[in-house]
């Protein structure tokens, strides 16, 4: 068994261009959706806009896959952290102390959603598939801190080809698609200053919900007798933290699980 792991972004969408070319061997790719109420509605747009279509064309499957419960109801991550008596916090929340928080987010709903998927069919320690990140030259250091499961052999085909982010653009770009947003949760607490300024310039009503979030979040810490918690590192409310942007600012790449982002 042979896929790739798209997160919607720059890097897995060139590999996406790659497999098409037939210049690396997957025919299958796997994108592990947090929620259409978690994911970023840019990536959610490009891939059922530009994708689908394009994998369809050429002979590729992507399978879009979503957490489920025991009880076989989808379950989000949006829905985890504001479902009513939750005490759930997986995302990497900043501590009053200035400390990051654990997380638990990309594993739950990336790694064993796509995982359960390659178990399913056929993926085993003895028989593991080979799973394809989109982990580029210039951020080479995330693919050493990338843990693999016994059921899979993680590969960087953009690291073989020795190929940074500007030439994975150039490679979509070659394709004639246009270049896809960066992928992540819009909530997500990684995201550095510039990024939620952006979010909050152009994108206002996601940066009141993402206010809303860490005002629940710290709610319901507070009826606990918890310090609070917070989505930037500054210490502050995101309300209080995040000025508007006035200029475009410098992408920061802040996960390095080589799930997310890519």
């Amino acid at each position: 068994m042979n896929v790739i792991s798209y997160g919607g972004g720059v890097q897995s969408t060139s590999l996406l261009v790659l497999a098409a070319r037939r210049e690396i061997p997957p025919r299958t790719l796997l994108f592990a959706n947090v929620g259409s109420d978690s994911e970023d509605p840019g990536t959610l747009d490009y891939i059922s806009r530009v994708a689908l279509p394009y994998a369809r064309a050429h002979g590729l499957t992507l399978h879009i896959l979503e957490r489920t419960t025991r009880r076989r109801e989808v379950e989000t991550l949006w829905g985890r952290l504001m479902r009513q008596g939750s005490r759930s916090l997986p995302i990497p929340v900043s501590m009053s102390n200035g400390a990051p928080g654990r997380r638990s987010c990309t594993t739950d709903f990336k790694i064993r959603v796509i995982g359960r998927w390659l178990r399913q069919h056929g993926a085993s320690p003895a028989r593991p598939a080979d799973v394809s990140v989109g982990i580029s030259l210039d951020e080479i250091a995330r693919a050493s801190n990338r843990h693999s499961e016994p059921y899979e052999r993680i590969t960087y085909p953009l690291l073989d080809l020795g190929l940074r982010r500007s030439d994975c653009q150039a490679i979509i770009a070659g394709a004639g698609l246009e270049i896809p947003p960066k992928s992540a949760c819009w909530f997500c607490p990684l995201k550095p200053l510039g990024s939620w300024a952006e979010l909050k310039r152009d994108r206002g009503e996601l940066f009141d919900r993402a206010c809303l979030l860490e005002d629940t979040l710290n709610a319901r810490r507070s009826l606990l007798g918890k310090d609070p918690v917070f989505l930037t590192r500054t210490g502050r409310p995101l309300a209080h933290a995040v000025s508007r942007a006035q200029d475009e600012l410098p992408l920061d790449l802040g996960c390095d699980s080589g799930w997310c982002m890519t």
